[in-house]
């Protein structure tokens, strides 16, 4: 029996000659008329001399019990721990225009393979196991999927303040294997990878792309087996489910393939975030100005000097006021209160009211930061119960805070009622949601806790967003996403680092979600001073906000970061339902992207410069995603920012230039000469 599942730019298509499915393609979209048949026997490999006399297939789980050489992708045993092998033949499936539900069978055990082709043109893939008797999961993948032939592996790496790095290796003979054991999807290697194929740039080639729509610690492996042959494996780390039971589940894996490079993956990718995988809580409201005062003011709240901050970011262009840590208990610093979640009366002997009314007279929003799933070992509710904490009574404390157990429904009941009581009493339409340690113990049903109490605040209250903040970048995936509606990217507000982290990220986040600030003028994580420009600029590129002391700006500072939030806003609408699309810079110093409307009718180009150029002057910048056939008027927005050194007559710094799409894509654009840690901006539209 065959099968095919067709999405977007790609095609699953699968075969089974009575065991579990295999996938036979896994690519770009065949044509209607493929023989599915056929392209299952062209699937057929051949045997030779070391080989046993029959080759075990790259099944959605690869079996142990089949002398499969790889990986299985099913590790289970008893509830007394004796380890299980079992064998499953095909049962049946369940076949729909957009949907494949593909059941197997073993003594007392079944597997379903759902693969679903979503409108965003992502093909969404999970496993479910079930038993008759309560058994233990060591490991259970997400249906796996054959690697391509060729190329190179991405996966990302990372750490606080430095996250989402590309990490290029090439295939070799066995196994590529990252894990997270942190509780989270983590800075170090969250739960991405692409395959790009020989030759693949931003703007051109072939890849292939997987994202595990998963929160907790998680595993992916890719092997390469003696024969040659290539498998991919996602799933929750290794023993993450802690406890028997009768039905176990993988997250969902998304799979993406693009044959027009890496800005391919990423706009699907965008596209399913936006559009699929967060839930809005008003879709039509524009994303609006953020204004947070953690790097302001920290744990000293004052009503005063919160509100002459207010002012200021309202007259700027702010459009929500966010407190952060130091509201609650008692607060003084990183120490003491998390769990308390009470609104100190020595700060607050009014409560919040004060600060909220005035917030709203300037027309702004108010947001509010918890820690939910933290406690400090010197809080009440620490005091009160201690059976609530998440792992051993011996553990180290991580930035001073243990970890409650949201596996268990009393605790999560006690967040619910505490967070749900503040937005019922105050008008708060946000929530910055942090989680600033690691997890000790790995545990999927601390996951799943979360997932059940984000669900039970958003039904209670679905009109309020939330941020998903994790010591900056910690915690972005899918799995999260489902539940929130932005994401902190980094706790890093250097705009440099910011430039380099945004522009990683756009392979698989959209601007929508990607909280990016404009920060202090003396950077708190990497003591670099940045022009307002520069700061403002590279916040611009992503969902705006400001996070600093306005107060000490100066004239010069906020008419610039006041004339940036302007353009923002005036532009903010197309850009929110437009695509980031990376470009290949001949230049290593710089990095360049465009935003493209959905018409493709304009566009807005960021050139970073990142450090001094190796040649004298700058090289040509080829863009990405135009009509060839169209022509394009073409503005330097920001020509008032060029350097001293830049003294000739380089047009853009003049005048408009009107250059088709073919020009601009295989020509390019000459910008003017730049200094390092500066950005220019290029407005182009269709005429």
């Amino acid at each position: 029996m065959n099968w095919r599942i067709d999405a977007g730019d790609q095609t699953i298509a699968l075969t089974t000659s009575g065991g579990i499915p295999a996938v036979t393609y896994w690519g770009p979209c065949l044509p209607v008329s493929e023989d599915l048949g056929q392209l299952a026997l062209s699937a057929q490999n051949d045997l030779t001399g070391g080989m046993l006399d029959s080759l075990a297939p790259v099944t959605l789980t690869p079996e142990s019990g089949r002398a499969f050489a790889g990986q299985p992708g099913l590790v289970v045993q008893a509830q007394d721990g004796t380890p299980l092998h079992p064998q499953f033949t095909f049962d049946r499936a369940e076949v729909s225009p957009t949907s494949l539900v593909l059941h197997s069978r073993s003594a007392g055990m079944a597997l379903a393979h759902h693969l679903t082709a979503q409108p965003t043109g992502v093909i969404t893939l999970q496993t479910v196991l079930t038993a008759d008797h309560p058994v233990r999961v060591q490991w259970l993948a997400a249906p796996v999927l054959p690697a391509p032939q060729q190329g190179d592996i991405i996966d990302i790496h990372g750490k606080w303040i430095s996250e989402f790095h590309l990490n290029r290796t090439p295939w070799s003979a066995g196994i590529r294997m990252r894990e997270s054991r942190t509780g989270r999807s983590g800075h170090e290697h969250p739960p991405y990878v692409i395959f790009a194929g020989n030759g693949c740039t931003n703007t051109g080639g072939t890849a292939h792309a997987l994202h595990y729509a998963w929160s907790g610690g998680h595993r992916m492996l890719a092997e390469e087996l003696p024969d040659g042959r290539r498998q991919v494996q996602f799933g929750h780390a290794t023993g993450a489910e802690t406890r028997p039971a009768t039905r176990f589940e993988s997250a969902e894996l998304i799979a993406t393939v693009s044959t027009a490079g890496l800005n391919g993956i990423g706009a699907t990718f965008q596209h399913d975030i936006r559009d699929r995988v967060v839930k809005w809580p008003d879709p039509a409201r524009p994303r609006p100005v953020h204004y947070n005062c953690w790097e302001a003011v920290y744990f000293n709240h004052h009503l005063p000097d919160l509100t002459a901050i207010a002012e200021r970011a309202a007259a700027i262009g702010a459009e929500r006021f966010v407190l952060d840590d130091g509201w609650f208990g008692r607060r003084d610093d990183d120490t003491t209160s998390l769990g308390d979640w009470w609104v100190d009366e020595r700060k607050w002997p009014k409560g919040l009211t004060p600060l909220i009314e005035s917030v709203h007279r300037l027309c702004m929003s108010f947001g509010l930061w918890f820690e939910p799933e933290m406690v400090n070992p010197d809080s009440d509710l620490m005091r009160a119960h201690p059976d609530w904490m998440l792992g051993p009574q011996d553990q180290v404390t991580g930035r001073n805070q243990m970890v409650l157990n949201l596996a268990l429904p009393q605790v999560r009941e006690h967040l619910f009622h505490s967070i749900s009581a503040l937005l019922t009493q105050y008008p708060i339409d946000y929530i910055k949601w942090d989680h600033n340690r690691l997890l000790p113990v790995v545990d999927a049903d601390q996951t799943h806790g979360i997932y059940e109490l984000l669900t039970a605040l958003r039904h209670a209250h679905p009109l309020v967003e939330i941020e998903s903040c994790a010591s900056g970048g910690g915690r972005i995936d899918a799995g999260i996403l489902a539940h929130t509606q932005r994401v902190w990217l980094s706790d890093s507000n250097d705009a440099l680092e910011r430039l380099r982290i945004q522009h990683d990220a756009a392979l698989f986040l959209p601007l929508a979600v990607t909280g990016s600030h404009v920060g202090p003028r003396h950077c708190h994580t990497s003591g670099r001073v940045l022009p307002m420009s520069t700061r403002a600029w590279v916040a611009a590129q992503r969902h705006l906000g400001f996070e600093m002391d306005l107060r000490e700006l100066t004239p010069d500072e906020e008419k610039t970061l006041t004339n940036i939030t302007a353009w923002w806003k005036a532009n903010r609408d197309w850009m929110t339902r437009g695509t980031i699309l990376r470009l290949d810079s001949d230049d290593p110093a710089t990095i360049s992207e465009m935003q493209i409307s959905a018409d493709s009718s304009r566009f807005v180009l960021f050139c970073g410069q990142e450090s001094t150029s190796s040649q004298i002057l700058p090289r040509p910048l080829r863009l990405t995603g135009l009509d060839p056939e169209a022509r394009y008027s073409v503005h330097l927005l920001n020509r008032a920012d060029a350097p001293r050194q830049s003294r000739g007559p380089n047009a853009l710094k003049s005048q408009d230039l009107t250059l088709t799409g073919q020009t601009l894509m295989t020509c390019g654009i000459l910008l003017p000469v730049a200094w390092p840690g500066s950005v220019w901006v290029v407005e182009g539209r269709r005429l």
